[in-house]
């Protein structure tokens, strides 16, 4: 885990640099890629996938080194062939894995948040899920570990592969000549996450696009159906934390509502979307069915809110940061208590975002969690050795942190409804 740290540690400062980098040329294209509170929601969804994987929150039902041990047939030597065979399995293994998340109602709750913006920039491929906490696909993995493929290799070339998928998040590049037939370009790509219904459920591959070619689900960007973003049944919030489990609790209600036994069982394995028919009925729920004039989701931002928005994510970024670059020096108990410190930060600000009342309830709880942590570690967990005072500025930022949110719940919004209430009465 200090090793995946320690990648993160460089790989983070480069995703950096790429989306600011998308945002620049997009301004000089003029083509909008970014929208603020959307761009903030998936960088934080990326920040909490990354400390559920700090924290080891995940159960594996079979290790992959317990599968090498016990079903091996040969055991291959090292070589640069071994690794280009172990990238091209972990592909195959994710195209499946990708392809039963979209199909299969339960799954879906694992990959939900990825699609969930309505944007598509390389921000979004940051929003990874945190609600796949059990390890389900361990069977995908048998064709590696019967050729004998080192589990060493595996945790070596995954962090690789999953990185290699960041990069064709972006409408700014067109279609890529003869690569369009090898490799999974930003055109497959915004297929793949497109709610145009000639496009659902197409192109799952994850680095080469014959997989979808070989498996009968590949589809190509149409020119004149430009792709719409974003999921069928809209999330609506900005808050990662809830985009990550409303999947599940929506097949949760209606497995509890449904009057027939049998429907309570299957809803969680049939396709997604699917519902009982009399909780269909009776509890109807929004889905978009003309992507063409679909509203995004939008909140009562003013300037100041964005940029305190900003500013929030900055600080919990360098926070983050900071957890990375000690991860060898804290203690197991260390690192879950920073990481539910950062969890409740980003929970905060992203309800605040969305105007959500509980966003109040969360900063005590932050600034409470804050303080006993700098009280327990007589200071914020060494930082005062980087920098002189350090423990100071987290604590005003804690603090801080809790008085703007004060303002912008009970002051600010509480004046722009006068100021919209107002203006009815004189129009």
């Amino acid at each position: 885990m200090e090793t995946y740290a320690m990648a993160l540690s460089y790989a983070i400062p480069g995703f950096m640099v790429l989306i600011l980098t998308e945002y620049l040329i997009s301004l000089w294209k003029k083509i909008p890629v970014n929208e603020a509170m959307d761009t903030i929601s998936s960088l934080s969804s990326g920040m909490t996938d990354t400390l559920r994987s700090l924290t080891g929150l995940a159960v594996i039902i079979i290790s992959y080194q317990w599968m090498v041990d016990h079903i091996a047939l040969i055991e291959i030597q090292s070589s640069i062939w071994l690794y280009i065979l172990t990238f091209i399995g972990l592909d195959f293994a994710g195209y499946w894995s990708h392809r039963f998340n979209h199909t299969i109602n339960l799954f879906w709750n694992r990959h939900i948040v990825h699609h969930s913006s309505e944007e598509f920039n390389l921000a979004c491929a940051l929003r990874q899920s945190i609600s796949a906490i059990i390890s389900i696909y361990f069977f995908l993995y048998i064709p590696l570990a019967l050729i004998g493929v080192p589990a060493k290799i595996i945790a070596l070339v995954a962090p690789i592969h999953l990185f290699a998928q960041f990069w064709y998040h972006t409408r700014l590049i067109g279609k890529m000549g003869f690569l369009e037939h090898i490799i999974v370009t930003p055109s497959h790509h915004r297929v793949h996450h497109a709610i145009n219904d000639e496009y659902l459920d197409k192109n799952y591959s994850q680095i080469f696009i014959f997989w979808d070619k070989l498996f009968g689900t590949f589809q190509e960007e149409l020119p004149d159906k430009p792709p719409v973003y974003g999921v069928k049944k809209p999330v609506n919030t900005w808050n990662p934390f809830y985009i990550n489990f409303m999947h599940a609790w929506g097949i949760l209600k209606d497995a509890w509502r449904t009057k027939n036994w049998w429907d309570k069982i299957r809803i969680w394995y049939m396709p997604t979307g699917w519902r009982p028919d009399d909780v269909k009925e009776k509890y109807p729920i929004q889905i978009i069915t003309d992507p063409y004039n679909r509203k995004k989701y939008k909140t009562e931002s003013s300037l100041l809110l964005k940029i305190w928005s900003w500013t929030q994510l900055t600080a919990t970024l360098a926070l983050m940061y900071y957890l990375l670059i000690s991860f060898g020096d804290l203690e197991f108990i260390q690192i879950i208590n920073y990481s539910i410190f950062l969890g409740v930060s980003i929970f905060a600000y992203t309800s605040l975002m969305d105007r959500h009342i509980i966003s109040l309830y969360a900063e005590g709880i932050k600034l409470g969690l804050g303080l006993y942590l700098i009280t327990k570690e007589s200071g914020w967990f060494g930082i005062d050795k980087l920098l002189n005072g350090a423990t100071y500025i987290v604590m005003g930022y804690i603090i801080i942190s809790l008085v703007f949110s004060i303002y912008f719940q009970l002051i600010e919004r509480k004046n722009t409804i006068q100021a919209i209430n107002d203006i009815k009465k004189t129009a």
